[in-house]
C-alpha cells in the first residue's frame, strides 16, 4: 500500500524511485548501503524520506546517497538545484500521460546540463513510446490554478521570438543554442507554475513542442544523440497535450530520421509507420514516406522493393496535394526534397543512373536560404558519383559540401564528408581528390 501512494506523489524524488523500480525499504537500504561505502552511517528511515517529499531539502551529503541508491553515478548531483537534477525516468524516455509534458521538459533540460551522456535510449523504449502515442487519446487541458497569471503579450513575445529565432540563416542560428535553451527552460516554468487558461495552455504547450523539437535539431547537428532524443521526446509530450498530431507525427519522424542516421533501420520504420496513423496534412505525409522509403530502401532488402516504391509514390502524390497550409515544421518540404530524398533512395535499389539525375536537379533548385541541406545534398550527390566510378565531379561536389559547411557552421555536414573520404582513396592520382583529402585534413 505504501508503493502504491508514493507513485501517486509528484515529487521529483518519489517519480525517480518508482521509476528506478525500488521500494521504499529498498530506497532507504540502498542510502544506506551508499553510505557504508564511505565508511559512514546515516540514519535516513521513511519519515525522513516523507519529509525531503514534503520540500525539505537534503544536505548534500544525503543527495549524494541518494543517487546511488536509485542506481546513479554521484557526479549528476548538483546540491544546490535539488530536487531538479534527480532522473525522473530508467531510460530516459518519460511514459506518455495527462501530467507528462512537464516531466518530459524537465528530463530534457536535465540531460541538456551535459552530465548524462552516460544515457543511452534505446530503439525499443522509442518504438514503445512512438505505439503509445498512435493509440492513447488526447487528454483536455485544464486551467491551472495556482501560481503567477501569464499575460498573452508574454506569450506573443515567446512566440514571435521563438519564430524569429528559428528562421534565422543557417550561418547565424550556431550563435543561438543559448537563447532557444533560455526560452524553453522559460516556457517550462510558465506551464509548470503559471496560471492561465486553456487556451494559454494549448499556446504555450505548441510553442514548448516547437522550442524543443528546434533545440533537437541543434543537438543532432552537432552529434549530442541523447540529448536530441530528450528534446524531440519533450516535444512529442507537448504536442500530444495540444492535441496536435501533425507535430506529433513530425517529431516522431525527426526521432526516425535519427535512429536511420544511427543505422538503426527497423526502428526507423516502426516509428514512421505509427507516426503516418494520425498525420493528416499533406505535405507532413510526405515527409513521412519520403523518410520510411529511404529508411526501408537502406536496409538493401529486395522483397522491400516495392514498399520503397509505394512510399516513394505516395509522397509525391502527397506533395502535388500540399497546398500553402502546412505546418510550420514541414513548410520548407519541397520539389528539391523530393527530388533528392527520391534519388537517395533509388541509390539503396542500386538504380544508379536516374538517381544521379534526381540528387543533381534537386540540390540545383534548392533556395539560398537552404544552404546547410544543398550541403547534405551535395554529398549525396558526391556519393552518386562515386557509385559511377566518377571520381572527378564526387571530389567537386564534396569540396563545395565541405566549405560551405565549414562556413556556416555545419558539423553534421562535414561528419558526411569525412565519412565520403575513405572512398576517394583508389583516386589519389584523380583531378581535385589530392586537394579534397588536403582540405579534410587541415
Amino acid at each position: 500500500m505504501t508503493d502504491r501512494v508514493e507513485a501517486t506523489t509528484h515529487h521529483p524524488l518519489a517519480v525517480a524511485r518508482v521509476a528506478a523500480g525500488k521500494t521504499m525499504d529498498e530506497f532507504v537500504a540502498g542510502i544506506h548501503d551508499a553510505a557504508a561505502r564511505r565508511g559512514l552511517r546515516s540514519g535516513t528511515d521513511e519519515a525522513r524520506v516523507r519529509k525531503w517529499q514534503r520540500g525539505v531539502r537534503p544536505s548534500e551529503e544525503s543527495q549524494l546517497y541518494i543517487a546511488e541508491a536509485l542506481g546513479w553515478p554521484a557526479d549528476i548531483v548538483r546540491a544546490d538545484d535539488w530536487p531538479n537534477w534527480l532522473p525522473l525516468t530508467a531510460n530516459g524516455v518519460v511514459p506518455l500521460g495527462p501530467h507528462s509534458s512537464v516531466p518530459a521538459l524537465r528530463e530534457a533540460l536535465r540531460t541538456a546540463m551535459e552530465r548524462r551522456d552516460f544515457l543511452t535510449i534505446t530503439g525499443t523504449a522509442v518504438s514503445a513510446l512512438a505505439a503509445a502515442w498512435a493509440g492513447g487519446a488526447h487528454h483536455a487541458l485544464t486551467q491551472a490554478q495556482d501560481g503567477k497569471a501569464v499575460s498573452e503579450d508574454l506569450v506573443d513575445f515567446l512566440e514571435s521570438s521563438t519564430r524569429h529565432l528559428s528562421t534565422l540563416a543557417t550561418q547565424q542560428r550556431q550563435h543561438t543554442p543559448a537563447l532557444l535553451d533560455a526560452h524553453l527552460a522559460t516556457v517550462t516554468d510558465l506551464i509548470e507554475h503559471g496560471r492561465y487558461t486553456p487556451a494559454t495552455a494549448q499556446r504555450l504547450h505548441t510553442l514548448a513542442a516547437s522550442l524543443s523539437q528546434t533545440v533537437a535539431w541543434h543537438r543532432f547537428d552537432l552529434g549530442r544523440h541523447t540529448h536530441a532524443s530528450q528534446h524531440w521526446i519533450a516535444g512529442l509530450h507537448n504536442a500530444h497535450a495540444a492535441g496536435d498530431y501533425d507535430m506529433g507525427a513530425g517529431l516522431l519522424g525527426d526521432l526516425a530520421y535519427q535512429a536511420a542516421w544511427r543505422g538503426d533501420h527497423p526502428t526507423a520504420a516502426r516509428i514512421l509507420e505509427h507516426a503516418l496513423t494520425r498525420a493528416e496534412n499533406p505535405a507532413a505525409r510526405c515527409l513521412l514516406h519520403l523518410r520510411l522509403a529511404r529508411t526501408l530502401a537502406a536496409r538493401h532488402d529486395p522483397t522491400e522493393r516495392r514498399s520503397v516504391l509505394r512510399a516513394l509514390t505516395a509522397a509525391e502524390q502527397h506533395l502535388n496535394a500540399a497546398g500553402s497550409e502546412r505546418p510550420a515544421w514541414c513548410a520548407w518540404v519541397s520539389e528539391a526534397d523530393l527530388a533528392v530524398d527520391t534519388g537517395q533512395t533509388l541509390l539503396d535499389l542500386g538504380d544508379t543512373g536516374q538517381a544521379h539525375q534526381l540528387i543533381t536537379e534537386g540540390e540545383q533548385m534548392l533556395t539560398p536560404a537552404r544552404d546547410k541541406t544543398r550541403g547534405v545534398f551535395l554529398t549525396y550527390r558526391a556519393a552518386s558519383h562515386l557509385d559511377q566510378k566518377e571520381p572527378e565531379p564526387a571530389a567537386a561536389a564534396a569540396t563545395e559540401a565541405l566549405l560551405l559547411a565549414r562556413r556556416i557552421g555545419a558539423p553534421r555536414c562535414v561528419q558526411l564528408v569525412d565519412d565520403l573520404l575513405p572512398r576517394f582513396q583508389p583516386y589519389t592520382r584523380a583531378q581535385g581528390v589530392p586537394e579534397l583529402l588536403h582540405l579534410a585534413a587541415a
